[in-house]
C-alpha cells in the first residue's frame, strides 16, 4: 500500500498543474461540454478546426459563461469570425521567416535572437500572431532540433541575449529546460535569459519551485508574461510571480490591445496599476494588434490606441504606464505609436504640449 504523504513535494507539484491541462480543452471535442449555445458549439468547432484550441482548467473558470462578450472567453474560446480573412493581413505579420538563417532561430535584432524550443502552447490565444505557424508545424522539443541554433547562437559573438518563446517554452518539461538553460549559459557572450510566457496567466500552478530552480543559472533571467484584463489577476497568479520574483527573475508584462477586451481606459488602467502594484510586475508593452489573419475584428485603429495610451499617462505614474508599440511587418521591430508632445521646433526653442494640455515653449540651453 502507498500513500501519498511518501511522494516527493516536487511530484506533488507537478501532479497540480498537469491535472489543470487535463481539465482542461485540449482537443475540438472538448468543446462539447462548454456551457455553449448548439451553434456557439458548431461555430466554435469550426474555428478550433482551422486553428489549434487548448485552454487550462484555471483560465477556463475565469471564463463568465453568462456573457457572451466575456473578456476572457473572447481570447481562447474559438470564434467563426477568425476565418474570415481580411485583405493585408500577413502569416508572418512580423517577418519571422525572413530573418530566420537556421531552424527556430530568428535574428532580427543584432545583440538577441529568437529561439523556439517547442511550437506548442499551454494555452493558444485566439489572436496569437504566431497562429498560422503553430497550427502548421506543432513540433514539439527535441535535443536534435535546436543543434543548429545552438550552433549558430555560439558563432556569433555579438549575441547577448537568448529570448526563449514558441509555443510557450514553460510549457516544458523542467528536464528539457534545464538541458536548454545549461547549453545557452555555456556561452560565453550570452548575459541574458529571456522567456516569453503566457502560463503564469493561464497556468500558474505550472510555476513551481522545481521550474524556477531549472532555469537560474550563471545568466540573469526575464520572465515577460502576458497579461491582458485586470480579471487576469487572481490569488494563483499572484503567486506565481512572488515565486518567480523571490527567485530574483525580472518580470515584465506586454498586453496587446484587443477590441472588445481591453480596448477602455479603465480596463487598461486596473490592469497596469495592479500588475505593478500587486504582481510586481513592470508593464513593458502594448502592442497594436499584430496582422495576423482572421483577426480583423480584434483590432482596433491605431488613432484609439493613442487616444487610449495619452489618457493612461494621465492617469498612472510613470513605472505603471506600457509604451504603446507596434511590430512592423517585414522585420521593421517595434516602433512607438504614442502621440507626440511636440508641436514645433525653431532652431533651439521647442513647444511641448504638457500633460495639462498646455503647450508651452522650451529653450534648449547646452554649453
Amino acid at each position: 500500500m502507498t500513500s501519498d504523504l511518501k511522494q516527493p513535494a516536487t511530484a506533488c507539484a507537478d501532479a497540480a498543474w498537469q491535472d489543470d491541462v487535463r481539465a482542461g480543452v485540449r482537443h475540438v471535442r472538448d468543446l462539447e461540454r462548454l456551457p455553449l449555445s448548439p451553434a456557439e458549439r458548431a461555430a466554435a468547432q469550426a474555428a478550433a478546426a482551422s486553428h489549434k484550441v487548448r485552454v487550462p482548467k484555471p483560465y477556463l473558470d475565469l471564463v463568465d459563461w453568462n456573457d457572451p462578450n466575456d473578456p476572457i472567453r473572447a481570447q481562447v474560446i474559438p470564434s467563426p469570425d477568425e476565418l474570415i480573412a481580411t485583405e493585408g493581413e500577413l502569416g508572418d505579420p512580423i517577418g519571422d521567416h525572413q530573418f530566420s538563417p537556421v531552424p527556430r532561430l530568428t535574428h532580427r535584432h543584432a545583440d538577441r535572437v529568437l529561439l523556439f524550443p517547442t511550437y506548442q502552447c499551454a494555452v493558444y490565444c485566439r489572436f496569437c500572431f504566431r497562429k498560422e505557424s503553430l497550427t502548421s508545424i506543432g513540433r514539439g522539443y527535441t535535443r536534435e532540433a535546436l543543434e543548429p541554433a545552438l550552433a549558430y547562437i555560439a558563432g556569433h559573438e555579438e549575441i547577448r541575449e537568448v529570448i526563449l518563446t514558441g509555443g510557450d517554452p514553460l510549457s516544458l518539461p523542467d528536464k528539457a529546460l534545464e538541458e536548454i538553460r545549461a547549453r545557452i549559459e555555456a556561452i560565453a557572450h550570452v548575459r541574458l535569459l529571456r522567456i516569453h510566457t503566457r502560463v503564469p496567466v493561464a497556468l500558474p500552478s505550472r510555476i513551481t519551485a522545481g521550474l524556477v530552480a531549472t532555469l537560474q543559472g550563471r545568466l540573469l533571467v526575464t520572465v515577460v508574461t502576458h497579461f491582458n484584463h485586470p480579471r487576469e489577476i487572481t490569488p494563483d497568479t499572484e503567486e506565481a510571480c512572488r515565486t518567480m520574483r523571490q527567485a530574483g527573475f525580472v518580470l515584465l508584462n506586454q498586453s496587446v490591445l484587443l477590441k472588445g477586451v481591453n480596448d477602455r481606459v479603465e480596463v487598461l488602467e486596473e490592469l497596469c496599476r495592479e500588475l505593478m502594484y500587486r504582481l510586481g510586475v513592470k508593464p513593458y508593452y502594448l502592442h497594436h494588434g499584430d496582422l495576423a489573419p482572421g483577426m480583423a475584428h480584434r483590432r482596433t485603429t491605431i488613432a484609439e490606441g493613442q487616444a487610449l495610451v495619452a489618457e493612461l499617462r494621465a492617469r498612472l505614474s510613470g513605472i505603471c504606464n506600457p509604451t504603446y508599440v507596434i511590430d512592423l511587418p517585414d522585420g521593421g521591430g517595434k516602433v512607438p505609436l504614442a502621440a507626440s508632445h511636440i508641436e514645433s521646433r525653431e532652431g533651439g526653442t521647442w513647444r511641448i504640449r504638457g500633460q495639462d494640455g498646455k503647450v508651452r515653449e522650451y529653450r534648449e540651453v547646452v554649453g
